[in-house]
């Protein structure tokens, strides 16, 4: 399996069989779609409440429930988004069992899961999560927070500052969201493959370039 980044949101999961591409909005933001005809297109809030223009690949899910694609299992969850008031949930946070390997994907989120969500979400291996903040997004303070909460084996942020990408409000810079996680990365990669379920102890943070 091998995780790539493309900016924003945007991540892409492949494996010999199938991509799972999340949060395509990259024209919104001067890039260009990679979701492909025969991809899996997951998007983390409902309808057209935040992602304009959704690229449906050959299976697109944007609500909650349980699905199997693929031999991928995919569960949304209903979560409160960042921009809603209490009691509102337009947000999906994912989890996806592909060839055993665990991962959870938090969009725009409120950073306040309740008990019930963090049990449907269940045990992590890799986890992607936003970072930028102001006001769009949640912060490094709000990840940091679901990241103790969650305890995955590998985090992989999103959605920092980015020059070449045109976010709608200012992102808050790589540097200082690595200061806030105090979580020295072991590595930056061009991509995270993974092979088999060998991870070290605790949590690590993997930044990855984007392409």
């Amino acid at each position: 399996m091998e995780i790539r980044y493309f900016g924003a949101n945007c991540v892409r999961v492949q494996t010999k069989k199938v991509g799972v591409v999340i949060d395509d909005n990259l024209d919104e933001i001067g890039q260009k779609s990679i979701t492909k005809d025969s991809d899996i297109a997951l998007y983390t809030s409902k309808g057209d409440t935040l992602f304009k223009n959704k690229k449906p690949g050959n299976f697109l899910a944007d609500k909650p429930g349980e699905y199997e694609v693929s031999d991928i299992s995919i569960k949304g969850i209903a979560a409160r988004s960042h921009m809603d008031e209490e009691g509102t949930k337009t947000a999906i946070v994912y989890r996806l069992i592909i060839d055993d390997i665990k991962i959870g994907v938090l969009g725009h989120i409120h950073p306040d899961l309740n008990d019930d969500q963090l049990e449907a979400l269940g045990m992590i291996d890799v986890l992607i999560v936003p970072v930028g903040g102001s006001g769009y997004t949640l912060d490094s303070v709000g990840a940091l927070k679901l990241i103790k909460k969650i305890s995955p084996h590998i985090v992989v942020p999103t959605h920092y500052d980015d020059k070449k990408l045109k976010y709608d409000v200012p992102q808050a810079e790589l540097e200082e969201v690595r200061k806030t996680l105090s979580m020295e990365p072991a590595d930056q990669l061009d991509e995270l493959k993974i092979k088999g379920r060998e991870f070290s102890e605790g949590t690590k943070l993997v930044i990855l370039s984007r392409e």
